[in-house]
């Protein structure tokens, strides 16, 4: 029997084995790195969407409520914050996202904060140059959030 046949065989099937493990290892992490920009993308997706929808609700309920001195523009305006989900989405968030993006949308979330005081109070009125520059304050964080939130999503890509 000649031994460089055999040799032969086995560095064939050692090369070709180890070349379908290699290969098999690099699709595993690009599935693995498409998985977590999938699952990144629809957490930022849905904080904002959640953001959106709690701004929306407490100027509702700001607008519904008028201003009663009874404390019920309060209490709805605060409910409609609760209601919206925002706060587990918030925590959803800042569990998985990275440390940089916490932090961004931390910013967006004491825009939103500041927001629901100022809706709940009623001071300033909806309509003043003051809610205008605090409602302006919020949309530029959350423009900045969603700049960071591309960046972020490109780079785990």
């Amino acid at each position: 029997m000649d031994w460089t046949t055999l040799a032969g065989t086995a560095l064939g099937a050692l090369v070709g084995v180890g070349s379908t493990l290699l290969a098999d290892r690099a699709r595993w992490r690009r599935d693995l790195a498409d998985r977590t920009r999938q699952e990144r993308r629809q957490i930022y997706v849905t904080v904002l969407t959640k953001y959106r929808l709690a701004y929306e609700a407490m100027h509702t309920a700001a607008v519904a409520a008028g201003r009663g001195a009874d404390g019920t523009r309060e209490t709805a305006v605060q409910e409609a914050f609760r209601a919206s989900g925002c706060d587990e989405a918030r925590e959803t968030a800042l569990i998985c996202a990275p440390q940089e993006m916490s932090d961004v949308l931390e910013d967006v979330y004491s825009t939103l904060r500041d927001l629901l005081e100022v809706f709940a109070a009623g001071d300033p009125p909806l309509g003043s140059p003051e809610l205008q520059e605090r409602r302006l304050r919020h949309a530029e964080a959350v423009w900045a959030a969603r700049a960071a939130m591309r960046g972020d999503l490109e780079r785990a890509g």
